[in-house]
């Protein structure tokens, strides 16, 4: 049964080493399992010391934004991680706050706009873009240090089809054009391959996270019937499914199948869950999927467009620098213990590189009532 709870739970395997001392280790696990520290420490160049302390203070920013944006108000401009100094820095749009917003512990900075007029602007640009995107345009997203919507190009293909576009959505306010890689994103599911955490139809992806009743993953490998386990055997049903627009599902377990809060260590150790604060803009994160198992990064850009093309716009996307492949589609984005989002797409792979862009994982819970299974 120890296989039936891993592929339940997180990006799939044959086999589940160490998920019952994962579940047995308790309040006292560190904020890093094996698997997910090694690739940390990789990915970034880290001491396991380092490595350990960074993900203290990420973990202390995350908890300590929310106090730090009722703080600010109005003026709240938005916030990021600051890895050389391993403090939350906070935007401000004005200087009536700063006292305030400084004695919760956060550094601050003067930005042009607040976060609720630039989330406007962005909303703004969504809707004159519309569904007619050029293939060129990789994505939007606002970046409060300047106060625009950041346009995404492709490097080269700048193009009159292009202009226009953003001469179109500059109507909103400030737009920035930034050339970005070449290559175009696209989602990360992938064709049936053997040994793999779940199916629908000839599709493989990941799964996400437990949740009390099932399981959340993308929703572009969201499909009616039957969900089959990494062994063929039925495992559960698709309960709401959203792509594009959103990219985010859930799968309601059955046939013998359950839930725990793990997320699979590829026999390094399994990752307990332990809840969802949201991981500010700088922190670092990692994913688990069933193609290229642990992979970390950095959380680079939040609430971006992302254009994959043929009308297909994804909203709301975190992006990040921690690569991944076909078939990682909907697996695990996790900061330390806590849960971040399921995988979308991105560009590149594991082997040369490439971003990444995952649905956040409390908008799943909140649209479909979900209660994340936690340790």
């Amino acid at each position: 049964m120890k296989v039936l709870i891993a592929a339940v739970l997180a990006a799939g395997a044959l086999t589940v080493p160490g998920a019952g001392q994962a579940v047995a280790a308790g309040i006292d696990q560190p904020l890093a399992g094996p698997g997910q520290a090694a690739a940390m420490q990789e990915a970034f160049g880290l001491t396991e010391q380092q490595m350990t302390a960074r993900l203290k203070s990420e973990t202390d920013a995350a908890k300590l934004l929310p106090t730090a944006q009722r703080a600010a108000g109005a003026e709240y401009g938005g916030a990021w991680y600051d890895a050389a100094t391993s403090k939350l820095v906070v935007g401000l749009a004005g200087s009536s706050r700063t006292a305030a917003v400084q004695a919760t512990g956060v550094e601050t900075i003067a930005v042009p706009k607040s976060a609720a007029v630039l989330d406007k602007q962005k909303n703004a640009v969504d809707k004159l873009a519309g569904k007619s995107v050029p293939a060129a345009v990789s994505g939007w997203a606002a970046d409060p240090k300047t106060g625009s919507v950041v346009v995404n190009v492709q490097a080269g293909k700048r193009s009159p089809a292009v202009d226009a576009f953003v001469a179109k959505v500059a109507k909103a306010g400030a737009v920035t054009v930034r050339e970005v890689a070449a290559q175009a994103p696209q989602t990360f599911a992938a064709g049936t391959v053997g040994g793999d955490p779940y199916y629908v139809g000839n599709i493989r992806c990941s799964i996400g996270f437990s949740v009390h009743g099932g399981y959340v993953t993308a929703g572009h490998c969201g499909r009616g019937g039957i969900v089959r386990g990494w062994d063929g055997s039925n495992q559960g049903e698709f309960r709401g499914w959203s792509f594009p627009g959103n990219d985010y599902a859930w799968v309601q377990t059955g046939y013998g199948w359950w839930t725990v809060p793990v997320v699979l260590g590829w026999g390094n150790g399994d990752r307990l869950v332990r809840g969802s604060w949201e991981a500010p803009v700088g922190s670092s994160i990692c994913r688990s999927g069933s193609t290229t198992h642990w992979r970390c990064g950095t959380v680079l850009a939040k609430n971006e467009t992302v254009n994959y093309g043929n009308g297909q716009l994804f909203y709301g996307a975190t992006k990040t620098n921690a690569c991944a492949e076909g078939g990682d589609s909907g697996g695990s984005f996790i900061t330390g213990d806590q849960a971040q989002g399921v995988t979308s797409g991105g560009w590149g792979n594991c082997s040369s590189g490439g971003e990444t862009w995952f649905q956040p994982v409390n908008e799943i819970l909140q649209a479909y009532g979900l209660t994340l299974h936690t340790a």
